[in-house]
């Protein structure tokens, strides 16, 4: 069994990566070796683990730890082990994830966070690039921070699926568009994050349309600035962990007609929220047990 005795974490930069060592993801983990890898997550906001050699049922396993698993209603998933999705792009299966966002903000409760494990890889490219939304927010004028905090945001399906047909689109538009905060506490830490993205997001409530289209353009623009970002290159072996509640991610569409095959396991969240930093009671924030 995986003991925290051994666990060491590196810092791939000051706000935002780090790579966990000195664990073997096949093994069972005790808990003291999960809460310090929950405690990297909510420090870097993205982990890394390489040379892993997991089963399907194992990243399953892995990820149960850190809470219950999505079964998603579409995607295709492994043969006896449906919490994992397979993410299998070629020339013939483009992907349609080459652009900053957070997964399914379009849900009344977005994924607390998802876990990426590489499986077949083309021969170069496919990196994928995390943006940390609290060191955007926090690189904020204090007066624009106030002013976004008291606003919310719809976030739609039809913003990347416009060209869906059939069953798909069914699934669209029985799955109405959510609102959310554009400045989201995070359930655990209490740090303020921006959490509006150009993958689903549609406009900001109560401002006019060139408003909010001119306010979601500079976010937009101002998530991607390289001090708020890491990029990882896929191994063979290698495994991403990401809180979604503070992050956006990029996957780099420049592998193509070469194929990238990744297993997901994503983990079920909360509803976002936001609380004025000194108004958070500690009783509002969730400490998962691991």
């Amino acid at each position: 069994m995986n003991t925290h005795a051994h666990l060491h974490v590196e810092a791939l930069g000051p706000v935002i990566g780090a790579v966990v060592h000195g664990v073997d993801l096949s093994k069972p983990m005790a808990d003291g070796a999960i809460a310090d890898i929950r405690a990297a997550l909510l420090t870097h906001q993205v982990v890394f683990f390489e040379d892993q050699q997991l089963t399907p049922a194992q990243q399953r396993d892995f990820g149960a730890r850190f809470g219950t698993l999505r079964i998603h209603p579409r995607l295709p998933k492994v043969a006896d082990v449906p919490e994992i999705v397979i993410l299998d792009n070629h020339a013939g299966n483009p992907t349609n994830n080459d652009v900053w966002h957070t997964d399914a903000t379009v849900t009344e409760t977005p994924p607390l966070g998802t876990i990426l494990r590489a499986v077949e890889l083309p021969p170069s490219g496919g990196d994928t690039m995390w943006s940390s939304m609290t060191a955007a927010y926090d690189a904020l004028s204090p007066s624009f921070r106030d002013f976004l905090a008291g606003h919310e945001a719809a976030h739609d399906f039809m913003v990347v699926t416009r060209a869906l047909a059939g069953g798909a689109l069914r699934f669209v538009r029985e799955n109405p568009p959510a609102v959310h905060p554009v400045i989201r506490t995070h359930p655990e830490t209490g740090r303020q994050a921006i959490f509006v993205n150009s993958g689903f997001t549609t406009s900001i409530n109560s401002l006019e349309p060139g408003e909010s289209r001119a306010i979601m353009k500079f976010l937009h623009e101002h998530i991607q600035r390289p001090e708020f970002t890491v990029r990882w290159r896929w191994k063979p072996g290698s495994m991403a962990f990401w809180d979604n509640r503070c992050t956006q991610h990029f996957a780099v569409n420049n592998y193509l007609p070469h194929r990238r095959v990744m297993h997901q396991a994503v983990i079920l969240g909360d509803k976002p929220f936001y609380r004025a930093a000194q108004g958070i009671r500690r009783d509002e924030l969730h400490f998962p047990k691991a």
